[in-house]
């Protein structure tokens, strides 16, 4: 529980100025957190390895932290399973988009875990709001994309997928 509670501090502090593109501007650690909770109460997932790599999955993607900063703070496995979530934002969007379905598939079932909470998560906060910027066409492409990419995560969890599913029925994509 110690080095959950110092993985929740970090990735809180590489976060703290980062907030979400809703109206409200929600602060971003939220999501973060909102993943590890979905894997724990929804999931009930208890792998602590998977719990952290949860917080943590959007630190290297989105601030300054770096995947030897995880590693060597966390250990191995939790880096390897950051490491298999997190997009090479060196490639252009449509290509990064393209890789997480591709790469769905081929994920260990640990970061399919986290992978499908990050969806669930995104999907219920686009459920509530329309981000600033983004148009309804938008967001009804952000969800037929992250059905794609579910669909390849599938057989990993069954709550997940049938929360997912929930989610996908009503904007009319099962």
């Amino acid at each position: 529980m110690e080095l959950f509670m110092k993985c929740l501090q970090f990735a809180a502090d590489k976060h703290r100025n980062q907030r979400r593109k809703d109206t409200s501007g929600t602060p971003y650690i939220n999501h973060p957190i909102n993943v590890a909770t979905i894997l724990s109460t929804e999931a009930h997932v208890q792998d602590m390895t998977v719990l952290m790599a949860a917080l943590l999955h959007d630190t290297v993607e989105d601030t300054d932290a770096t995947f030897e900063d995880i590693e060597n703070l966390f250990g191995p496995e939790v880096c390897s399973i950051v490491r298999e979530v997190t997009d090479d934002k060196t490639l252009p969007k449509g290509v990064r988009k393209d890789l997480q379905i591709t790469n769905a598939a081929n994920s260990t079932r640990r970061a399919k875990l986290v992978k499908l909470a990050d969806k669930l998560d995104n999907l219920r906060d686009l459920e509530k709001t329309l981000p600033c910027g983004w148009t309804e066409e938008r967001r009804d492409e952000y969800f037929k994309w992250a059905k794609k990419v579910v669909d390849n995560l599938r057989g990993t969890n069954e709550h997940l997928e049938r929360q997912l599913d929930n989610t996908f029925r009503t904007r009319g994509l099962l």
